[in-house]
């Protein structure tokens, strides 16, 4: 079975010192780095996501509930977008950016960025005629599972995973290269998940 990892927001803004951080953010980069290391040929495609917020509306808020609005996150070009120093991105094949102009918390609302080379890339040459769903992408190359990890479990993981089932693929969750907002929220992500059919996985393959 052709499979794929889906790397979910690993990026600075989501890491201890950033504006969104989530507590053991930088572990899970540097924990997907080594699993990378380690797994990158058992994979038939590794793609990364990247929230990529322009202009999204109520999603940012000066008073958040941390529920539905948030601090100021992610914006697009600048270093909290970037993809955090100790995730090394040598395998990822492609980058998907998401937000833009709303909330988007799975990769799957997000669109191929323009050069893979250099995750930041150039916002003002993204062209919707040019990019591609992380879905489309996936189906282009015959993957039929996908084992996702990155950041937050609670939120942008949970989504992204939710609808990979949805999208018809084999999902599994690798649990310890994910981490929570909140450990009570991550356990309700993991119940979520389990229930929509992810196989979490509490140790590494």
């Amino acid at each position: 079975m052709r499979t794929a990892l889906v790397i979910v927001d690993i990026q600075n803004d989501f890491c201890e010192g950033g504006s969104l951080a989530v507590a053991g953010g930088a572990a899970v980069a540097a924990g997907v780095s080594e699993y990378l290391e380690d797994h990158h040929a058992d994979y038939d495609a590794v793609a990364a996501t990247q929230d990529w917020h322009i202009e999204p509306g109520e999603h940012f808020s000066e008073t958040p509930d941390y529920r539905t609005s948030w601090p100021v996150h992610c914006v697009a070009e600048t270093e909290g977008a970037q993809t955090h120093p100790d995730f090394d991105t040598d395998y990822v094949t492609e980058f998907f950016r998401k937000g833009a102009y709303d909330a988007a918390y799975s990769g799957f609302e997000g669109l191929s960025a323009p050069d893979v080379d250099v995750p930041m890339g150039e916002s003002e040459e993204d062209s919707d005629e040019e990019r591609v769903s992380l879905d489309d992408w996936l189906r282009e190359r015959g993957i039929e599972a996908v084992d996702v990890v990155g950041l937050a479990l609670d939120h942008c993981v949970l989504a992204t995973a939710r609808d990979a089932v949805e999208a018809g693929y084999e999902t599994r969750l690798l649990l310890p290269l994910t981490a929570p907002v909140s450990e009570e929220a991550g356990e309700r992500a993991v119940a979520e998940l389990e229930d929509v059919g992810v196989e979490v996985l509490t140790e590494l393959p």
